[in-house]
C-alpha cells in the first residue's frame, strides 16, 4: 500500500467534491491538520473514517486502497475500441452484403436469360447462344452453391481456414 498515492487520491477526491480541508475536517470530526496528514501520506485515516470517506466521495474502498479510480481510462479506451470494432464490422458486413446482392442479381439475370433461351429454343439457333446459355446456367448454379455455403452454420470455419491459408501465403 502506497500511503503517498492514497493521500494524493484523497486530496483529489476532496477537491472534486469542492470541499476545503477545514470543511472535511468538520464533517469527519477531526482537525484540519489530520486531514493534511492524510493527504500528504504521513498518516492514514482509521478504517471507520475510510468507510465514511468512501461514502462521501462515492468511491469503492478498493479504489482508496489502490490510490486510484477503477481503470476509468481503460474502460473508456476499451469502450471506444469496441465501438470502433463494431463500426468496422458493420461496414464490412454492409460491403459483403452488397457484393452478394450484386452477385445474386447477376445470377437471377443469368437464370432468366437461360430460361428465355430454353423457352424460345434459342440455343439451337447458333453456337454463340448455346455457349451463353451454358455460361448463364453455370453462373446460376455457382451462385446457388455459394448461397448454400454462406447460409450454412459451418461457413465461418471455412472462412477462417481460407484466411489462415492466405495469411501463410502472404507471409
Amino acid at each position: 500500500m502506497d500511503q503517498q498515492k492514497i493521500g494524493e487520491f484523497l486530496k483529489t477526491l476532496r477537491k472534486e467534491t469542492g470541499l476545503t480541508q477545514e470543511e472535511l475536517a468538520d464533517k469527519m470530526n477531526v482537525s484540519r491538520r489530520t486531514v493534511s496528514r492524510w493527504e500528504t501520506g504521513s498518516n492514514l485515516p482509521d478504517l471507520a473514517i475510510l468507510v465514511e470517506l468512501a461514502d462521501l466521495y462515492d468511491v469503492d474502498m478498493r479504489e482508496i486502497f489502490n490510490g486510484e479510480r477503477k481503470n476509468e481510462t481503460v474502460n473508456k479506451d476499451l469502450k471506444e475500441t469496441m465501438l470502433m470494432a463494431a463500426d468496422y464490422t458493420d461496414d464490412h458486413i454492409k460491403k459483403v452484403l452488397k457484393r452478394y446482392q450484386v452477385m445474386f442479381g447477376a445470377a437471377t439475370v443469368c437464370g432468366i436469360f437461360y430460361l428465355v433461351c430454353l423457352f424460345f429454343e434459342l440455343e439451337n439457333i447458333s453456337p454463340v447462344f448455346n455457349f451463353i446459355s451454358g455460361v448463364c446456367l453455370g453462373i446460376m448454379f455457382g451462385m446457388l452453391i455459394l448461397g448454400i455455403f454462406v447460409t450454412d452454420k459451418n461457413f465461418s470455419r471455412f472462412a477462417e481456414w481460407k484466411h489462415s491459408k492466405i495469411k501463410k501465403i502472404t507471409e
